[in-house]
């Protein structure tokens, strides 16, 4: 019973190793193809990147019985004329789909994030001067220290809140091209 499992066990894992054999070769516009069946004729074995376990370069000398001929006729046959077989454009057109959604996405993205940006900027611009003309007429304006208490701004204070102020129109107020 033990012996009947290992074999099952054995077969199952051996049998999706034989199912993997493929070749890899690089088209004649350099494009790699992977594939079950081995590369056309006309493809140089230089060109050719893989090929299956136990497939060597040197070709097999032909088995002389009939049936052997027959089923090499037959595989020598194309199933369909090489006309009616689709061009590879060289272009995925769900990729390039796919690709244009993603950069629409990312200039959407950054066109919003600059937006957003713009418009803090001009909030910032508005506090600014809306301060700087409340700090310009003249009023006393009391400011809460780090204590928690009331002070009174001095003319010093003034002075540094003044050139503060100058320095955020400076920056914020610019127009949206400089």
């Amino acid at each position: 019973m033990k012996l009947l499992r290992v074999f099952v066990i054995g077969l199952a894992l051996g049998v999706p190793a034989l199912s993997i054999a493929q070749w890899q070769w690089l088209d004649k516009d350099g494009r790699k193809v992977f594939s079950d069946q081995p590369p056309p004729a006309d493809v140089p074995a230089k060109n050719i990147l893989r090929r299956p376990a136990g497939k060597s370069s040197v070709a097999i000398a032909p088995d002389p019985s009939p049936a052997a001929s027959a089923i090499a006729a037959a595989s020598s046959q194309p199933a369909r004329p090489a006309a009616s077989m689709p061009k590879p454009s060289g272009k995925d057109k769900d990729l390039e789909e796919k690709k244009r959604i993603a950069d629409a996405a990312t200039a959407e993205k950054k066109k919003s994030e600059a937006e957003e940006v713009a418009r803090v900027k001009a909030d910032n611009c508005v506090r600014a001067k809306q301060s700087k003309a409340t700090l310009d007429s003249g009023q006393r304006i009391a400011v809460t220290n780090a204590k928690g208490e009331q002070e009174v701004m001095d003319d010093n204070a003034r002075a540094r809140e003044n050139r503060r102020l100058d320095g955020i129109i400076a920056s914020e107020c610019k127009p949206a091209g400089g």
